[in-house]
């Protein structure tokens, strides 16, 4: 199984701790800076939410979640090979116990979206293969009915930055992006329910 390199969560109980990424397609972990970026919109403290990685990859949004006192985090990756390598990952970095519960499901995230109660989770990661738009689209409009993020959570996409996020704001009517980043590649967004 090569392994391409590691990349370190930012904060948290595991603050510096490191996870290793397997060398595989379409693989693309969250940049250190974009996840700096995104936590400081997030807030240092997620006591009290329920989060969902529905396209985990790397487990780098997930397991940055789970070290920030989330009260759970749930980690959908469909690669069998991947998903494996998450639970690995998280027997390591769990000789380092957090407040909260994670769990590391192997499956596909739009279903289990399409599972999920309305208004059941508080925090909802988006981060599809770049040359999947339709993967996005479609988690997207489950997201909006999935996430009640209370003012403190939202739902988080990472896309190509030449993304279109008129069909993003199409797909999710109650919500109002509020804060945006853009990098050489990546387009980083962060929605919230609008107030009602």
């Amino acid at each position: 199984m090569a392994l391409s390199h590691r990349i370190r969560i930012i904060g948290g109980v595991w603050r510096s701790r490191q996870i290793q990424v397997l060398d595989q397609q379409d693989l693309r972990p969250s940049s250190d800076r974009v996840r700096e970026t995104l936590f400081n919109w997030l807030g240092p403290d997620l006591s009290g939410l329920k989060a969902i990685d529905v396209f985990a990859g790397s487990g780098a949004l997930g397991f940055e979640t789970a070290s920030r006192s989330v009260d759970e985090v749930v980690i959908i990756e469909k690669d069998k090979r991947i998903h494996n390598q998450l639970l690995m990952q998280h027997q390591l970095l769990n000789s380092y116990p957090i407040h909260g519960e994670v769990k590391i499901i192997l499956g596909d995230g739009i279903s289990y979206l399409q599972r999920a109660d309305d208004r059941s989770v508080q925090l909802i990661f988006l981060d599809p293969p770049f040359n999947k738009p339709n993967l996005l689209l479609s988690a997207a409009q489950e997201a909006g009915r999935v996430c009640d993020d209370q003012g403190r959570g939202g739902i988080y996409i990472e896309c190509p930055n030449d993304f279109n996020l008129r069909e993003l704001s199409t797909l999710l009517p109650n919500w109002t992006l509020i804060k945006s980043m853009e990098t050489a590649q990546v387009k980083a967004v962060l929605f919230r329910r609008s107030s009602s």
